[in-house]
């Protein structure tokens, strides 16, 4: 923004430009990086990646690299993580804490006892970036989210990081289900800090309820709110949300319909029997608002243990995504699960806007 010391002044419209918002970030350290090709950049959200990895080799740094995104001088004030170099405004999935979560993992297993401390310093930065997701990407307040991009190019009929040219925004399948994902995360965080400091039972009531009013909306069971899953196709979609409040569902089968799978964690007695409050508060909650009951399904071990399983998708829904995940000609290839469903190959999505066809074919990478 201020140009180099030795160079002439930058234009004056760099100023308004983009990155302009992030005068505070100082980049003076060693990042993992996507690939040599692009070398020297950075993406916040394939460093997350990374970690995992790194984790079984150098545990520290895999450790250093998650915080470092999280410091003062890389996360915004308002909580935003930078995505990229490119453009820090930008969004990212929020799998930072999925990604600290599994290093914290790793390194307990390598090393025998978990790293409380790496685990607390986490938490309570992601709380600021939670917040900012809760605060800024939940347009209409409903629990849907949008975010833009987030990192899924080519598989939707607009950009979705730019202004659309049908106005209004978009309410994501991909976006509320990463932040169903991030719910269950921080669940996942606050449940093992609450072994030793009680506190933390009070925020783990917290992001259970808020997963289970992310997949209500996900799932519009009730009918109160946007249809992301279609009865018709057994899928979710995003859906275009007009300027005059109608909604368009995006009929392109992606990876945006399949996200939703990744959000699911299962609640031990073991852990949660000692956790008293907690417990009281999760039995009021399911006893006293039986229409969002139905999200938490209650299972008996055959040694009497109890299990709660927390899952965007319903065992019906599942069976329905995964008939399309699991079919040669829709998602899965020799070499994976494909970002665009192959039917897209015979059959193109199209969409006129003001005279200009937008349109999304299957291009194998």
């Amino acid at each position: 923004l201020k140009g180099d010391p030795a160079g002439p002044e930058p234009p004056a419209e760099r100023l308004r430009g983009r990155n302009h918002e992030w005068t505070h970030l100082y980049t003076a350290d060693v990042i993992s990086m996507p690939d040599k090709w692009e070398y020297p950049w950075y993406a916040a959200w394939d460093l997350a990646f990374h970690c995992i990895p790194l984790a079984l080799v150098d545990s520290e740094f895999a450790k250093e690299q998650l915080l470092l995104m999280l410091r003062e001088w890389y996360m915004h004030p308002n909580g935003q993580l930078p995505a990229y170099e490119w453009a820090f405004g930008d969004v990212n999935p929020p799998v930072h804490a999925w990604a600290a979560w599994r290093v914290y993992k790793i390194d307990k297993k390598r090393r025998g006892t978990g790293d409380r401390r790496f685990l607390e310093r986490v938490f309570h930065k992601l709380l600021l970036n939670f917040t900012w997701w809760v605060n800024r990407k939940d347009a209409d307040g409903k629990n849907v989210f949008q975010g833009g991009f987030l990192g899924l190019d080519n598989i939707g009929v607009f950009d979705r990081s730019a202004p659309l040219p049908t106005g209004g925004h978009i309410e994501q399948s991909d976006g509320t289900s990463w932040m169903g994902m991030y719910c269950l995360n921080m669940l996942a965080f606050a449940l093992e800090l609450a072994r030793e400091d009680a506190a933390y039972e009070d925020v783990a009531s917290k992001f259970l309820e808020h997963f289970v009013y992310i997949c209500r909306a996900l799932n519009n069971i009730a009918g109160e709110g946007i249809e992301l899953w279609s009865a018709e196709d057994g899928f979710y979609y995003d859906v275009l949300h007009l300027p005059d409040g109608r909604p368009f569902p995006l009929k392109i089968r992606s990876m945006v319909g399949l996200i939703p799978l990744f959000a699911i964690e299962a609640l031990v007695s073991d852990v949660v029997d000692n956790l008293p409050g907690f417990k009281r508060r999760m039995q009021w909650f399911i006893e006293n608002r039986p229409e969002l009951a139905e999200y938490v399904e209650t299972q008996t071990t055959p040694d009497l243990r109890v299990r709660r399983i927390l899952s965007l998708v319903n065992p019906k829904r599942l069976r329905q995504v995964l008939r399309y995940m699991l079919d040669e000609a829709e998602f899965l290839s020799p070499h994976g699960v494909r970002a665009l469903s192959r039917v897209h190959r015979e059959h193109p999505y199209t969409l006129s806007v003001h005279g200009m066809e937008h349109r999304v074919d299957y291009e194998p990478a």
